[in-house]
């Protein structure tokens, strides 16, 4: 491997082969296209380098994917331990993704995604991953955690249109919107009255992005 390719692989894990991890995101690109009718507000937010920790919401298993194959840029998520399993475990490993494990205290996945974004890299976690399982706030302050830890942009994404309303049937093609927020700073210090401020900061923000976006859903 060339001094370059080192360089270039700084914001991803190292098992990751940053060859494969173009190929996912090409593939990432066009994979929902027959699916879902695509709606993107403002991409053009997303920082192009530099460490950001992007935070989103969360209502179906595909909002991970689709923004994977959105961003354009490398990125790399925390993703359920349970994927982690088969062809599809082994793909995931080497397009950099991080297992994270529901319910036992684990701190080796925030320090693997706290090693890319020390690379310039990009990471994404999904507070609301663990939904009723008392884990939202943990996750919530990781998030904050990881922006303050490594001088990380927070990046706010919301999604509305991948969740299918209960009762409702199978939809051809359902419109999905996608919003990207303005990036947000979390101060240095501050200890944890600090940190939990910056999270009550960046759940306040998504909050209120959800509300624009239904709004714009409502009038399209």
């Amino acid at each position: 491997m060339s001094s370059g390719d080192t360089r270039a692989a700084a914001d991803l894990p190292p098992t990751a082969w940053p060859w494969l991890h173009r190929v996912a995101m090409w593939i990432g690109t066009w994979l929902f296209v027959p699916f879902y009718r695509v709606h993107v507000h403002h991409l053009d937010r997303v920082p192009a380098v530099g460490a950001v920790v992007l935070v989103a919401n969360h209502s179906a298993m595909v909002d991970g994917p689709l923004l994977f194959g959105l961003l354009r840029r490398r990125s790399v998520f925390l993703v359920k331990q349970e994927m982690f399993v088969g062809p599809l475990g082994w793909a995931l490993v080497r397009i950099g993704q991080v297992p994270v494990r529901r319910g036992t205290p684990d701190r080796r996945p925030l320090m693997a995604l706290l090693d890319v974004l020390r690379g310039g890299g990009l990471v994404g976690v999904f507070p609301e991953g663990t939904r009723g399982s008392g884990e939202v706030e943990a996750a919530q302050h990781g998030a904050a955690w990881l922006a303050r830890s490594s001088g990380a942009v927070v990046l706010p994404v919301v999604c509305r249109g991948t969740r299918r309303p209960n009762g409702a049937r199978r939809r051809f093609r359902p419109r999905v919107d996608v919003m990207v927020g303005e990036p947000l700073q979390i101060p240095a210090g501050g200890g944890r009255t600090g940190l939990t401020t910056g999270t009550e900061t960046v759940r306040a923000e998504l909050a209120r992005m959800v509300r624009e976006l239904d709004q714009v859903r409502s009038t399209a």
